[in-house]
């Protein structure tokens, strides 16, 4: 069966973005240590990559190691949307979860306006293919948390004081057992961790 994965950036104090959306203020180091970094995470996932992003970094021809479809919020859809983005991850099949976005935003992106419970159950019934990939929101996460088969949480040594949250839903205490763990040089702390 194929694994749901929630790969997201996280400040300290467990958010994933500013209250306004934004994401430049994750502290990526020096120069060296920025490329350090990206060099050896794009190398072993340049599927999470922006379409846009991996054709930057030299990846665009890379097939997808990991996942080959992604679903993600609303709020995670719209920077790449502000930018004149429609379909930020032409490499994957992409979901949009959200009740207010058109549903022919773009024909490579399918907008599911309810059931993301569902949706994912029916995505990891698929025969073949890689596994799935929760670009985020927080909101989303909560709702998906039951499904959720691994976290890939990149902690970053910055404190955000407010913004969406890693996982926003109701109290459910769930166990996951980490599996590995890699600091870098700019800070970041990987924690790779699977579903009890």
């Amino acid at each position: 069966m194929r694994k749901l994965v929630y790969y997201i950036a996280v400040t300290l104090d467990g958010r994933i973005a500013g209250p306004g959306g934004e994401y430049d203020f994750f502290p990526l180091g020096n120069e060296e240590q920025a490329a350090g970094y990206a060099e050896r995470m794009n190398a072993r996932y340049p599927e999470f990559l922006p379409t846009a992003g991996r054709e930057m970094f030299g990846l665009a021809d890379v097939p997808n190691r990991r996942c080959d479809t992604v679903v993600m919020g609303r709020g995670a859809y719209l920077p790449g949307l502000d930018a004149g983005m429609t379909s930020p991850y032409a490499h994957m099949r992409q979901y949009v979860v959200s009740r207010t976005l058109d549903v022919g935003i773009d024909p490579d992106v399918t907008v599911v306006p309810s059931d993301p419970l569902g949706l994912v159950r029916r995505l990891k019934q698929e025969d073949g293919g890689l596994d799935i990939w929760l670009c985020g929101g927080g909101r989303l996460a909560g709702e998906l948390l039951p499904e959720i088969d691994e976290l890939i949480i990149k902690s970053y040594p910055v404190v955000a004081g407010a913004g969406p949250s890693v996982f926003d839903g109701a109290f459910d205490p769930t166990l996951f057992t980490p599996t590995a763990r890699e600091t870098f040089d700019n800070g970041v702390l990987v924690t790779w961790c699977t579903a009890r």
